[in-house]
């Protein structure tokens, strides 16, 4: 395997719904869209939950102690433990993800 070739990955989750369902997501164009879609799917508190493990995920990145995580997103130590371990040892969704947003972040603001 090439250094920065994508690695092969089995999730756990992976089924015909699940496949059904990233599917649908990544056919989501905007943000509005999103919202649209997100707010038939899911409860509020769960899109508040999801987009709160975000936060605490950036927030860890950035080197946040938990006090300070805790103060700025209301999130529960045990969430911030949660999301730490799977930014340690997880599937590395949050790794991708943070990275991304970092890079578009970063392109948009040379542009």
């Amino acid at each position: 395997m090439k250094r920065g070739e994508p690695v092969s990955y089995e999730s756990k989750l992976k089924d015909p719904f699940a496949d059904a369902l990233f599917e649908a997501v990544l056919a989501l164009e905007t943000v509005e869209e999103c919202y649209r879609f997100f707010e038939d799917i899911c409860t509020i508190k769960e899109v508040q939950s999801i987009s709160q493990r975000l936060a605490v995920a950036r927030l860890l990145k950035e080197g946040k102690t938990y006090s300070e995580i805790e103060k700025t997103t209301g999130a529960s130590t045990a969430t911030i433990s949660r999301v730490n371990r799977c930014l340690l040892y997880g599937a590395d969704g949050y790794q991708l993800i943070l990275k991304r947003l970092n890079d578009k972040q970063e392109s948009d603001k040379q542009e």
